[in-house]
C-alpha cells in the first residue's frame, strides 16, 4: 500500500536560540522516557534478587541474570518491527504516543505483586519501546533535514542526548529512595509516572512537532511488509519455539537454559537474511553494506561489556562491593533515601555453596533455604554486625554513575577531539569506534585488579574499584555509542536504511542477551577474575579486528559520504 508524506504545517514555529522549538520538546520527552527506563532496568535485577520477606522474588543470580538478559534482547529487537510499522502505517506521532502508553501501563503494571504481571507487564514495555525508541530519534532527523538546520543537526543531537543522560542520572536516587522507604512496587510506578510526563509534554505541544512527522512513499524498491514477515519475522519465531523445545530432544539446554536457546536459534534466520542482503546486493551497494556488517559484528563485543551494567556489575555492586558509609557521609545520604537496610534475619534465599555458588537439585533447579540478604552470603559470621542490621548505600546509585560521566566528559572527548581536527590529527571515525573498544576493555580489565585485590569471599571490594570502571568505560562509549547510527545513515543503500538500523539493534539485542548468559554462569565462577577476563580478552581481540579493517571502512565512508 503507498502511503502519501503528511502534509507539513503551514505555520513553521519559533526558533528559539537558534534551535527548533520541537527540539525542546523531543529532549524534555525522552528525558522522562529515559527515567523510567533506566529507573526499570536499575532496579529489576536487584527486584529478582532480593528475598521474598523484604518484597522481591527470591530468584538466584543465575535466573535473574537470564531474564534480564532476555528482556534486554527483546527491548532492543522491538524496534526494528515498530519503526516499519511506523513507516509504513502509523506515522511517527502516533507511534510514538501508542509506544509511550504501553511503556506507562506497563511500568504500572509490574508494580503489582504475582509473577503473571510481571511478564504482562515485561510484555508490554517491549512493545512500547518498539514504537518509542525509534520514532522519536526519526522526527528529530526530519526536523533538522530543513535546510536552514542541517549545520544545526550534530549540536542538537548532542542536546537531545543530554536528555537522555540527565533522565538516567536522576532515576536512580529516585528508585532508591522509593523501594527503600515504600517498596518496590512504588520505585517502578514512578516509572510510569514519568512516562506519562513525557506524553503529556509530547501531545500538549504536538502541534510544534508536526513538521518532523513525514512519511515518505513507499518506493517500488522497498522491500513489502510481507517479504519481510516471510524472510524474518516468521522463520525467527518458529526458530524460537524449537530452539526454546530442544532441551526435550537432547536432554539439556544447548547453551545454559531454554530461554537463550529460543533466542540463539531465534537469531539465526534474522542474520542469514542479513547475509543474503549483502551477497544478493549490487556491486555498488555491496561494499556499504559489507563495511556496516563488519562494524556490527565487531561492535557486539563493546555492548556486552555495556549491558554488564545490568548484570555482572550490578551483582558484583550487591554482593561484593563495601557498600558502608562514614557517618558524615550517611547524615548525607539518609535524608535523600539512598541508604538499604540489610539483615542477618533468616529468611527464604537461594541456597549458596562454599564458593558462593547456587546450589540445585537432580533437575537443575535451585534450592531454597534459610539464610541472611545476598550481601551477607559471602561475608564470614564474624564480620556480620552484632545489631544484625547494616545500612549501605543502595546498589541503584551506582547506575547512575554512567550518565553522570557522559554529561562530564563528552565536551572534554569533543573538545580533544576538535583541538586535533585543527592540527589534522583527528582519528577517522572506524579508529574512534576501535579506541572505544579499546578503552571499554580496559574497564574490565581494571575489575580484573579488583578481583584480584580482595579476597571476596571473605572481605568486600572498594566502591572506588567499580566508579573507577564507570568512568573508563565511559569515555569508550563516547566514543563508539553516537557513531553507529551515524554509521547505520552513511553506509546504507536508501532503500535499506530501516532494515539495517534494525541491524543496528540486532546487534544490541544479540549483546544484551550474551550478558545476560555470561550472567547466569556468574555463580559457577569461583575465581571472578576469570569472568572479567572475558570480557577484556574478547575487547582486545575486537579491538585488533577493528583496526585492521577501519582504513577499509574509511575508505568506504569517504566513498560515499565524501568525509571520514
Amino acid at each position: 500500500m503507498t502511503q502519501t508524506a503528511v502534509e507539513q504545517p503551514v505555520i513553521t514555529p519559533k526558533q528559539n536560540g537558534g534551535h527548533h522549538k520541537g527540539l525542546y520538546v523531543l529532549f524534555f520527552t525522552e528525558m522522562w522516557e529515559r527515567f523510567g527506563y533506566y529507573l526499570m532496568i536499575g532496579i529489576f535485577f536487584l527486584y529478582l534478587i532480593d528475598p521474598t520477606a523484604n518484597g522481591g522474588k527470591g530468584f538466584s543470580n543465575s535466573h535473574a541474570s537470564d531474564l534480564v538478559g532476555t528482556y534486554i534482547a527483546l527491548v532492543y529487537l522491538s524496534p526494528f518491527i515498530g519503526g516499519l510499522m511506523a513507516d509504513r502505517y502509523l506515522g511517527y506521532r502516533k507511534a510514538v504516543i501508542l509506544g509511550g502508553t504501553l511503556l506507562a501501563a506497563g511500568y504500572f503494571t509490574l508494580a503489582f505483586p504475582g509473577e503473571l504481571a510481571m511478564y504482562i507487564a515485561l510484555t508490554l514495555i517491549i512493545i512500547g519501546n518498539g514504537f518509542f525508541k525509534p520514532n522519536i530519534g526519526t522526527i528529530l532527523g526530519n526536523i533538522y533535514n530543513r535546510e536552514d538546520l542541517k549545520p544545526k543537526k550534530d549540536i542538537a543531537y548532542n542536546i537531545f542526548y543530554m536528555g537522555v543522560n540527565i533522565g538516567a542520572f536522576i532515576c536512580n536516587f529516585v528508585a532508591a529512595y522509593l523501594r527503600n522507604s515504600l517498596g518496590w512496587g512504588y520505585a517502578f510506578a514512578a516509572a510510569g509516572v514519568g512516562m506519562l510526563i513525557g506524553l503529556i509534554i509530547f501531545i500538549v505541544k504536538s502541534n510544534v512537532i508536526a513538521e518532523g512527522d513525514i512519511r515518505k512513499p513507499v518506493q517500488k524498491d522497498d522491500m513489502p511488509m510481507s517479504r519481510i514477515l516471510g524472510l524474518v519475522l516468521l522463520p525467527a519465531f518458529l526458530a524460537a519455539v524449537l530452539g526454546y523445545f530442544m532441551h526435550k530432544f537432547i536432554g539439556h539446554p544447548l547453551f545454559g537454559t531454554s530461554s537463550i536457546d529460543a533466542f540463539m536459534f531465534a537469531c539465526v534466520p534474522i542474520i542469514i537474511f542479513y547475509i543474503r542482503l549483502y551477497t544478493t546486493a549490487n556491486k555498488e551497494d555491496k561494499r556499504g553494506l559489507g563495511a556496516l556488517l563488519a562494524f556490527f559484528v565487531v561492535a557486539i563485543v563493546f555492548w556486552v561489556i555495556y549491558n554488564q551494567n545490568s548484570t555482572g556489575l550490578t551483582i558484583w555492586a550487591d554482593q561484593y562491593t563495601d557498600r558502608s558509609m562514614s557517618p558524615a557521609v550517611e547524615k548525607i545520604a539518609k535524608p535523600m533515601g539512598m541508604l538499604q537496610t540489610v539483615t542477618t534475619d533468616p529468611h527464604p534465599v537461594t541456597q549458596i555453596d562454599a564458593q558462593f555458588r547456587a546450589v540445585t537439585d537432580g533437575q537443575g533447579n535451585t534450592i531454597t533455604v534459610q539464610g541472611p540478604d545476598p550481601y551477607f552470603q559471602n561475608l564470614p559470621r564474624d564480620k556480620w554486625p552484632a545489631s544484625g542490621k547494616m545500612k549501605l548505600i543502595s546498589t541503584e546509585i551506582f547506575q547512575s554513575a554512567n550518565p553522570g560521566f557522559i554529561v562530564l566528559f563528552t565536551l572534554l572527548v569533543l573538545g580533544l577531539f576538535g583541538w586535533l581536527a585543527k592540527r589534522g590529527k583527528e582519528p577517522t571515525t572506524p579508529v574512534k569506534v576501535a579506541m572505544g573498544i579499546f578503552i571499554a576493555g580496559l574497564s574490565s580489565l581494571l575489575m580484573i585488579f579488583a578481583a584480584a585485590m580482595t579476597n571476596v569471599y571473605v572481605d568486600k571490594s572498594s566502591m572506588a574499584f567499580l566508579v573507577g570502571t564507570y568512568a573508563i568505560f565511559t569515555v569508550g562509549e563516547i566514543l563508539v555509542s553516537p557513531i553507529g547510527l551515524s554509521m547505520v545513515s552513511k553506509l546504507s543503500p536508501p532503500r535499506l536504511t530501516a532494515l539495517m538500523m534494525g541491524g543496528w539493534y540486532l546487534v544490541n539485542s544479540i549483546a544484551g542477551k550474551v550478558a545476560g548468559m555470561m550472567g547466569t554462569f556468574w555463580d559457577s565462577f569461583i575465581d571472578k577474575k576469570v569472568y572479567f577476563m572475558i570480557l577484556t580478552v574478547a575487547a582486545a581481540i575486537a579491538f585488533v579486528v577493528m583496526m585492521m579493517i577501519s582504513k577499509w571502512i574509511a575508505g568506504v565512508v569517504k566513498e560515499k559520504t565524501g568525509g571520514i
